[in-house]
This record gives structure tokens, sequence and C-alpha cells, in this order.
């Protein structure tokens, strides 16, 4: 059943005067009764100006794209694309795309969804790996259930399917409007560990992203597949962030547990470029005495010296489709999800090992 205003007061222990001046913010209301309302606007799932199922055709002209950190070239590279296809629509109702940076928080990409809600948000993209957490994806498909009743789009790139939910909870169709562009990190993962494999390489040592990411989970399991199926022990593995830092910290650890690592494999690019940062700092090699590889073939990885061995996923394209599934512009694909195939790009900073 719908949340009402009255509903949402009965909650708050506050009269509909004071929710209706929380949530339009045209009069002062002490901060404490001010979050009583607003805790109980999200434990309702109460959208303003009336029942969801009556905004299917009252969608405003907001777009959402959400991202983890608009800073990392991974998901600027995305934002950047969907944004182009959702404003470029000449002659046709133009929409605003809002990017918000939720720094990877799960409380924040749940507060962005229900302010989207509010704003009876026409559409929104999700970006990136999901969290590893049943509780947390559970909220998310409720939060995105709710906007699809409202006649949302919903559109996840990068990310693996979500079954929304409706009321009480119940599993509910995604509905003609929902799509997911799935990236195959396991497939390109693997292929990227069969390349060192092929070069000679039998110690390998891996950092992996945060270990409660979706993302770092394909990647990982792709990387053990090939080890497993070449019959090769895995290396040392230490997780860590999407960042340079993480990169060299990782490095540094990986060659105190096994010194005799002859490559290293890097959760993402950028984590690379601190794993060869830090393998120079100790007068190492790359790729004479240490091969290192990447992911995602970020722009920069042609110009690192060596230019990094990476695996290239089509971000501008994928960022591009999930905009135009937003607007309605390309048809969602068969069974709502696509893959978005990964390609190997060998270049200088793997090479045949001399151990």
């Amino acid at each position: 059943m719908t949340a009402t205003l009255a509903d949402v007061a009965a909650r708050a222990r506050v009269s509909p005067a004071t929710v209706s001046r929380v949530l339009n913010g045209n009069y002062p209301v002490a901060a404490a009764t001010r979050e009583r309302v607003l805790r109980a606007v999200d434990e309702l799932d109460y959208v303003l100006n009336g029942p969801a199922s009556s905004l299917a055709a009252a969608t405003s002209d907001l777009v959402g794209i959400l991202v983890n950190d608009i800073a990392d070239p991974f998901f600027g590279i995305m934002a950047g694309a969907a944004q182009s296809e959702i404003g470029g629509n000449p002659g046709a109702r133009e929409k605003l795309a809002v990017v918000c940076n939720t720094g990877g928080s799960p409380e924040r990409e749940l507060t962005y969804l229900t302010l989207l809600q509010r704003q009876r948000a026409a559409a929104v993209i999700l970006t990136g790996g999901a969290l590893e957490d049943p509780g947390h994806a559970a909220a998310v498909a409720a939060k995105l259930g709710r906007l699809a009743e409202a006649g949302a789009r919903i559109v996840l790139c990068g990310r693996p399917p979500l079954t929304l939910t409706g009321p009480g909870g119940g599993a509910r169709s995604a509905g003609p409007d929902a799509a997911t562009l799935t990236f195959d990190n396991r497939g390109g993962s693997r292929r990227l560990t069969e390349h060192l494999l092929a070069l000679g390489h039998r110690r390998i040592g891996y950092v992996a992203g945060p270990e409660e990411r979706t993302t770092t989970r394909h990647r990982v399991e792709g990387h053990l597949a090939a080890l497993a199926d070449a019959g090769v022990a895995p290396g040392p593995l230490v997780h860590g962030s999407y960042d340079r830092r993480s990169g060299y910290d990782a490095t540094n650890e990986l060659l105190r547990r096994d010194a005799s690592l002859t490559a290293v494999v890097a959760a993402n690019d950028t984590v690379a470029l601190g794993a060869c940062a830090a393998l120079r700092d100790r007068g190492l090699s790359v790729p004479d005495d240490v091969s290192v590889a990447g992911f995602d073939d970020l722009p920069f990885s042609t110009d690192a010296v060596p230019a990094l061995t990476t695996v290239r996923l089509p971000l501008y394209e994928a960022g591009a489709r999930a905009g135009r599934l937003a607007m309605g512009k390309e048809p969602v694909p068969p069974g709502g999800i696509a893959t978005v195939h990964a390609e190997l790009m060998v270049r200088g900073s793997t090479g045949r090992t001399r151990a």
C-alpha cells in the first residue's frame, strides 16, 4: 500500500502541516524534527505529490546518474558519454542529467535514489560494480522498483542484473523500460592471465580492488580460473582501493610475501601505475624484471612508460548506450540484459619471463 502524507506524519509524530513544511522547505523547522520527518519519509518510501502509481505519466525532466567517484576516469567517461546522449536530443523535450557522486558509500547511494524518487526522475543510471551485501542489494532493488512504478527508466551500466522488488518486498518484473549492460569482467581477466601464462609467468601476484565489490570478485574469479586451467597455483593476493596509492602499497606487500614474483596483475589501470612506481622504487624494471598488467584501458594507459598491457572496456560506448536507453532512444535488449565485451590490449608493460 502506498504511503500517504498522514502516514509520514504519524510515523514522525508530527502534524501533516509540519511534514509539508519539511518537504517543501518553505518554513523553518527544528533540525531534530526535520531529521525525524525525513527518516519517516525514507522508511515509508513516501513520494511527494501523491501515489507513485499516479506519476507514471508525470515524470520530471531529471535523469540521475549515480557514480562512485566522478574523479575516477572509469566513472567520468561513462557519465560524460551518458550525459551527451541525454542532453543531445534535438526536437524532443530536453532532460537534465545530474551526476550523483556516492563516494562508494552505500548510504549515499540509497539517499540519492530516495531524492531522485521524490523528484520524480524520468530515468536513473547506476554505474560500476555493486556492493556485495544482501541487505543493501534488497534496499536498492526496492528503491528502483518504486522508481520504475513511477514511470522512471532504470539502467544498470557495468553492474550485474538486479531483480526489482515491489510493494511488500515481492519480486516484480523489471518492466519494459529496465535494462542492464553488464561488463565481461571474468572473461577479460581470464584472457589477461592467460596472456601472462603464455609468456611463461608462473609466479603472479594480484592487487585486487575492494573485497566487497562485485567487479572485484568477478575479475579475481577470471584470474583464478585461468590459473586453475593451467594447473598453476595462485600467487599472493592483496585487496585495496581502486587508486594509485593502493597499487603502490599492495605491490610492496606482494613482494614482501613473495620476492620471486615475475608478474603483477592490477585491479585497474590506476592501480597498475602504483604497482609500476613501487617496482621502480625497488630498483626493478618493468617488464624486464616484473611484468605489470592493468584493466579498463583508461586514456592514460597508452602514455605510461612502458605502455600498459590491459583489458579494454568500451566505457564511452557503454555510457552512451546507457544514455540512449535512459532516454528511450534505443530498445531494451532481449531479456533486459546485454553483455559489454572486453578486449585484451597487449603493450610494453608485459614481456616474457626471464626467471
